[in-house]
């Protein structure tokens, strides 16, 4: 059975400061949780003082992006070495607001997961259309597409070392939330076409988590869902309770 996993995404949220409380209390919220893969990713500047934080806790630490070379003239960039360093686990690619806001394709999320696992830092590969893709009837050539581009050339060994992240962009940060049954469809079209890129056995193996207003109040029913494995949460990772109550919702 896939084991459920909770990712937090902080985006451009929290000083330092602040993410030391936020971590502390989460460690006195999720004390004791088992059954659940629980990750926050808080922004670079955090990293160190999260890891410190939750470095006696199974909670796992994240980054929000990797660059693809490990060293060199790349101002502003940060490499998988040094995330390595740090503690970090867990590396968000390819998100949407990273596609949108910095002009990222499948091939520089394909390099960055790559390097990413090259290193031995687990991908949360992030696919989903917008609004007009899905209201064109798109949704299903975008995922197509955004899948079959990001893990170009993967191993088989390769793609079960990730994890996928289903992403309705037009849900995201709006309060509007695809319905299970929505998400349903696209996350099993998602394993269905692993299973033609790779094998059924594998298809089967690798865990799709669901993105885009995930709250305490629908993750039961979207985890009730066959194919859904866990969320990829921005707004309500924030706060700890309601964090707390996504990861302990999700457990199946």
């Amino acid at each position: 059975m896939r084991k459920p996993i909770i990712a937090g995404n902080w985006k451009l949220n929290k000083t330092p400061h602040e993410a030391i409380l936020l971590a502390d209390e989460l460690k006195r919220e999720l004390v004791d949780t088992t059954g659940v893969d629980i990750v926050v990713c808080p922004p670079f500047v955090d990293l160190t003082d999260v890891s410190d934080a939750l470095v006696d806790h199974d909670i796992a630490v994240g980054a929000q992006n990797v660059f693809w070379e490990d060293a060199g003239a790349f101002t502003g960039e940060i490499s998988a070495p040094m995330l390595k360093d740090l503690g970090v686990k867990y590396v968000i690619i390819g998100h949407s607001e990273r596609r949108q806001y910095f002009y990222e394709t499948n091939e520089t999320v394909n390099k960055r997961l790559r390097a990413a696992l090259k290193h031995g830092l687990t991908p949360i590969v992030c696919v989903g259309e917008n609004l007009a893709q899905r209201e064109s009837n798109k949704t299903f050539d975008v995922v197509k597409d955004h899948c079959e581009g990001s893990l170009s050339g993967l191993t088989k060994d390769e793609i079960q070392k990730i994890v996928l992240a289903y992403e309705p962009v037009w849900a995201i940060g709006t309060g509007k939330t695809a319905t299970p049954q929505q998400a349903q469809e696209v996350h099993i079209f998602i394993r269905q076409l692993l299973g033609k890129l790779f094998d059924d056995e594998i298809a089967g193996s690798v865990r799709i988590q669901y993105g885009g207003s995930v709250t305490p109040d629908n993750i039961v029913s979207l985890m009730a869902q066959a194919d859904i494995d866990g969320a990829l949460v921005g707004g309500a990772s924030l706060k700890a309770p309601s964090f707390a109550a996504i990861v302990k919702g999700a457990k199946k």
